[in-house]
């Protein structure tokens, strides 16, 4: 039975992932990756060379079939009947994501599910727009932040671990590029809930940020 959900929004390297993970565990909660969502809308658009319409991609999604399943505390993202987890954090797929999240088809139809997911369960949602838009009723709001150059840095760093060749410049670039994008989309742009607590992470480990934010949740109180 659900208690109480958790929204986490932010913008793209700040961290919201990887806290939110740690939120979960320390919480007994569970985590759900809103960016995975997107993410394997992305990877379809890419494989299929979608156009960026949101009439055409409409058609196209009521064909695909997404699924998210939850199992050993770890979320696993099916497209089309493959798991395709890993694939979904390769590359350029998260630009892909960011750029079809932008179309109304792909919200609304990714909408319904998390907040069925939400309604059900105890949860921790992480996304660009889910306390503004996805759960606005959500008990405990937090905007996690951090500077261009520190976002940039984590970025480069998670993609060289993963042995992909990419240049500090053009990963700044890419960031600063989709910060526009999804500040100012028309559909549910990126932006901080009055009612949130913001929290820069630039000076701070994950587990730094995680403990701040559960000491508002154990007060109960989020702003």
């Amino acid at each position: 039975m659900k208690e109480y959900n958790i929204a986490i929004d932010g913008p793209s390297g700040a961290g919201k992932s990887t806290v939110a993970k740690l939120l979960a565990k320390k919480l007994g909660i569970m985590y759900l990756d809103t960016g995975a969502l997107y993410r394997t809308v992305g990877l379809k658009a890419k494989r299929a060379g979608w156009k960026e319409d949101n009439a055409l991609v409409s058609d196209l999604l009521s064909a695909t079939d997404i699924r998210a399943e939850f199992s050993g505390g770890r979320q696993r993202m099916y497209l089309d009947g493959e798991d395709v987890t890993d694939a979904i954090r390769l590359g350029d797929v998260s630009d892909y994501g960011s750029r079809f999240s932008a179309l109304p088809c792909v919200r609304a139809a990714l909408l319904g599910l998390q907040r069925r997911i939400a309604a059900e369960n105890t949860s921790v949602l992480d996304g660009r727009d889910i306390g503004t838009c996805v759960l606005p009723d959500a008990e405990y709001k937090f905007y996690l932040t951090a500077s261009v150059e520190e976002r940039a840095r984590r970025r480069y760093e998670e993609l060289r671990a993963k042995g992909e060749d990419v240049d500090l410049d053009r990963v700044k670039a890419d960031i600063a590029a989709r910060d526009k994008r999804d500040m100012t989309r028309e559909i549910s742009p990126l932006r901080k809930a009055d009612d949130a607590v913001e929290i820069n992470s630039d000076n701070m480990t994950a587990e730094e940020v995680a403990e701040r934010m559960i000491s508002f949740v154990k007060n109960g109180r989020s702003a």
